[in-house]
């Protein structure tokens, strides 16, 4: 748990009491990306990836005076060429009414924290290119990867691709 005395805020890992927090966090975040009509997660299928019998995904939750302000959602992914694990932040969400008192900056701190904990040798995200937090992310000495572009594939195309 982490305590900053400014604004008071405390950082925790999320609960399976906090699944439905989460999912409003979610919804939250997917209006600010103009993706809302993208969310297709519930609160049962939070439940099952994030605290079933394997978790997916890990989530921390930041509070001022008990209010959840914001969350971050991370998982473990691995360099084959260093041969060690890295940590993929997926979500850094700070309400609106919350931002600009150093809570996002507080939540990419503790991931970072985790990350060396567990001898990540490093943190990587996706931004919108749109997104105004990219200079955040370049103040605090994040840089964006050239050359590499980033491939999905979903739906039928998966479906299709686990036949073969």
């Amino acid at each position: 748990m982490e305590k900053s005395e400014e604004i008071n805020l405390n950082i925790r890992k999320a609960s399976i009491d906090d699944v439905p927090l989460i999912l409003k966090f979610i919804k939250e975040l997917s209006v600010y990306e103009k993706m809302s009509e993208e969310v297709i997660a519930t609160e049962d299928t939070l439940r099952e990836t994030l605290f079933g019998d394997k978790s997916y995904a890990e989530v921390l939750i930041a509070e001022i005076k008990g209010e959840p302000v914001g969350y971050a959602l991370y998982f473990y992914n691995f360099s084959t060429f260093v041969g060690r694990p890295g940590l993929y932040v997926e979500d850094v969400y700070v309400s609106e009414e919350y931002r600009g008192q150093g809570i996002g900056t507080a939540l990419f701190k503790y991931c970072a924290r985790i990350a060396k904990e567990n001898k990540c040798v490093r943190m990587e995200w996706l931004v919108l290119k749109w997104n105004p937090a990219r200079k955040f992310y370049e103040n605090m000495g994040a840089r964006p990867l050239d050359g590499w572009v980033v491939y999905r594939l979903t739906g039928d195309a998966l479906d299709k691709m686990a036949e073969l």
